[in-house]
């Protein structure tokens, strides 16, 4: 069950850097300037956007491992037909259908995460979340491959969607088939919650960073630095690579700081290691800089899911679904805001300003995680006095 759910974030994650990693290929393909491009990008995450709260509802009823299936078959059908747009309407339109089964997967494999995660009462998010930046890096790195090897785009996607096929098709059954909160079950309105919201600003950074890291760099180090699309493909590998290890092997950090200072810390991190990258005209500050920053965002997704589902988990053990539910939901809007915000910059300047802005959003991480502190401290005191305990 654990090792399932776990490949079907590896799968999720290479699905989606397979054709984000030969960019400049699409964009060449389609004609599209960087605001253009920027555009198109909107589409998925419009997609996104749209089906994510509707996701949300349907896995309450069918379970996990439906949405798991439906979101994966769509996907891998997807991914190929993004080589047969001719224009940026066309590659808009795919990305939309694109965006919006990658939402029902989403959806469906975080909630059998937390399933699992209870089931086996460990700390494991993380470690799910680890298994995309994995996936993510098996997709940048088959991307660079095929493009030296000179594959075309459509053959290169048919077979990444192939193998990502067979892999669910292999583990799919062993995926829990768990299901949301019952309505008849909720609670209050979780959207009064000053916690909530101040947490879903954090993952709006993070979506907005790790989605201009995925969409740009490639772009950027192509027509920035003058790379070869193969070699371009390779710092965000770095950053996957880098971001990989750090979920995977950063559970005694993560004891030692605790989860606010720990997502502040990497905020700066993260947002020094773009700095770098953007500012420095060379080849090693460039992948430098994305692994700093795939360490230093790390944590935000993973950690933030956590706080949500604390804040909200009962006595037994239970609840905390609406809390995750609404965090996801709301993180989306950094996908959806970063593609035009990115593409937008660099029309009108260039792409390395771009993400120097990208690199300032990621700072802003730094005071929310501060604010997300003091607001659950607010809260648990206001709890303490309601019980009447001192």
């Amino acid at each position: 069950m654990r090792h399932a759910v776990f490949a079907v974030f590896l799968f999720n994650g290479a699905l989606i850097l397979s054709w984000a990693a030969r960019m400049p290929t699409l964009a060449a393909q389609v004609g599209a300037s960087e605001a253009t491009l920027g555009l198109a990008l909107l589409g998925a995450s419009i997609g996104l956007a749209i089906t994510a709260p509707i996701a949300a509802r349907l896995c309450a009823t069918v379970g996990a491992r439906r949405l798991v299936v439906v979101g994966a078959a769509v996907t891998v059908l997807a991914v190929p037909a993004l080589s047969f747009a001719g224009s940026p309407l066309h590659l808009g339109l795919n990305l939309f259908v694109l965006g919006g089964c990658g939402a029902a997967l989403d959806v469906g494999m975080n909630v059998a995460a937390v399933a699992v995660t209870r089931a086996l009462d460990r700390p494991l998010m993380p470690q799910f979340h680890a298994g995309y930046s994995i996936g993510g890096l098996f997709g940048s790195l088959g991307a660079a491959g095929a493009a030296a090897a000179g594959w075309d785009l459509r053959t290169h996607l048919v077979t990444a969607a192939a193998v990502g096929a067979v892999t669910m098709a292999a583990v799919v059954r062993s995926v829990p088939g768990a299901t949301g909160e019952p309505v008849a079950e909720r609670g209050p309105s979780v959207v009064r919650r000053p916690l909530l919201w101040l947490l879903a600003g954090i993952t709006v950074c993070a979506a907005i960073a790790e989605g201009a890291t995925a969409d740009w760099s490639a772009l950027f180090f192509v027509r920035e630095r003058h790379l070869t699309e193969a070699v371009a493909a390779m710092p965000y590998a770095g950053f996957s690579i880098a971001m990989a290890i750090a979920r995977l092997v950063g559970e005694p950090v993560q004891r030692k700081l605790g989860p606010y200072r720990l997502l502040a810390a990497g905020a700066v991190v993260a947002a020094a290691g773009l700095g770098l990258a953007v500012l420095v005209d060379a080849a090693v500050a460039g992948f430098t800089g994305f692994a700093l920053a795939g360490v230093g965002l790390a944590f935000c997704f993973p950690v933030v899911m956590d706080l949500a589902g604390a804040a909200g988990r009962r006595a037994d053990g239970s609840g905390g679904e609406r809390e995750i539910g609404l965090v996801t939901t709301l993180a989306y809007t950094g996908f959806l805001v970063g593609p035009p915000m990115v593409g937008g910059l660099a029309h009108a300047s260039s792409l390395t300003v771009a993400l120097g802005v990208v690199a300032f959003v990621i700072a802003l991480i730094v005071p929310t995680a501060w604010l997300a502190r003091n607001a659950r401290a607010r809260e648990l005191t206001l709890v303490g006095a309601g019980s009447g305990k001192p």
